[in-house]
């Protein structure tokens, strides 16, 4: 029989301030449980009022639970010290030789905690959840060498996961210095526009309530295109018809897919593979598709190197959601090449991307993996 403890048995609450003002790196925690480094400029600022944090602690926002479905909270791994808003509950472990930081990291990756999570704070002022109802959520706690296993599995795949984005890291590099020696250091180019080289469109209106979270199609909306990758942790599947008109908006692979919408408008867009499909594009997500695959990736690297985000933060419109239309996507200003060069530059760079594109396939089976081992801890 499993043996359950509330979360404020395990932990402490921890409020040290940085009094002194020597600790500089200021922090927060994203909705991925993740942290990030703060680009806020900190001169002038009473940096005396932060929250130390120190490695190995958690911290976590109890603000909007119901609201964004998850709560931003992680185990700080990556700085002996560093600050922290006053507005974040920083908790440290009692005793690591009762619970791991690793282990405990592991149960509030689950979405079945996020889901306990929101359904508490529903009651809560503005769906926040008080620190005292977070206190008395409760996970499983195994013999210790049980948790020392599971974190060994899961930071086993996760060590793979880095590997395999390093190494597409330096693919990309490779094949960035390979179009800036073709196309900007030594060629001789006509200016033109994307549209002369491609064909755009974007995708259909579909009808919210034939979403489904288990059944049909899966549909790339403007939530699931992210800087330089897919998401699918809110992916939605359309379930009804798939008419002739619906049809058109199969995506294929080496499509590349641009977010209309939003505040990161002209940073997120992304490749799609093979292992992505059957995929269907909805609406506010523009399509980008060539005649052939060294067009393709030519024109990925031309909106990844040519300052795609400085052009469309000049020509976007919208007051409180910023968007881009297709016709000033298309119009999105690159140097055309020759033929020729075109097939030179991709025998070159074809090979590298599909070398990439296996490693995000891997990654993508690790991803899932590593998932499954996260929201069986409950069932051991």
């Amino acid at each position: 029989m499993k043996k359950y403890r509330r979360i404020g048995d395990l932990v402490d609450l921890i409020d040290e301030r940085n009094k002194d003002e020597k600790v500089k790196t200021l922090i927060g925690v994203s909705i991925d449980k993740c942290f990030i480094k703060s680009v806020a400029n900190t001169i002038g600022t009473d940096l005396s009022k932060y929250q130390v944090i120190r490695k190995f602690d958690f911290a976590c926002s109890l603000m909007q639970v119901s609201r964004d479905g998850k709560i931003p909270i992680a185990c700080l791994k990556d700085y002996d010290e560093a600050i922290m808003s006053p507005a974040y509950y920083i908790f440290r472990i009692k005793n690591t030789e009762e619970i791991l930081p690793d282990y405990m990291a592991m149960w509030f990756m689950r979405p079945e905690f996020d889901r306990e999570a929101s359904y508490i704070a529903v009651g809560g002022v503005r769906g926040s959840m008080p620190w005292e109802d977070f206190c008395d959520m409760k996970l499983p706690v195994p013999d210790i060498k049980e948790q020392q296993k599971i974190v060994d599995t899961y930071n086993a795949i996760t060590n793979r996961i880095q590997i395999k984005q390093k190494i597409n890291e330096n693919l990309e590099k490779t094949a960035q210095a390979i179009y800036k020696k073709m196309f900007i250091e030594e060629a001789d180019l006509t200016k033109g526009r994307l549209g002369d080289l491609c064909k755009q469109f974007t995708g259909f209106p579909f009808d919210s309530e034939l979403y489904s979270e288990f059944e049909g199609v899966k549909t790339l909306r403007g939530e699931n295109v992210t800087e330089g990758k897919l998401r699918w942790d809110t992916i939605k599947k359309y379930k009804d018809e798939i008419t002739e008109r619906i049809a058109k908006n199969y995506l294929q692979e080496w499509d590349i897919v641009i977010g209309m919408d939003g505040s990161k408008v002209g940073k997120n867009w992304s490749l799609v593979h093979d292992f992505d499909l059957p995929l269907l594009l909805a609406q506010r997500v523009s399509c980008i598709r060539a005649n052939s695959l060294s067009i393709q990736l030519y024109l990925y690297l031309s909106i990844q190197l040519g300052k795609f985000s400085e052009y469309v933060s000049q020509v976007n419109t919208g007051t409180t959601i910023l968007h881009i239309s297709g016709t000033q996507i298309e119009d999105f200003p690159i140097l055309i090449p020759q033929e020729k060069n075109l097939n030179d530059f991709g025998n070159m760079v074809i090979p590298l991307f599909i070398e990439r594109k296996e490693n995000l396939e891997e990654m993508e089976k690790l991803y899932r993996l590593r998932e499954i081992i996260v929201s069986q801890i409950s069932k051991r």
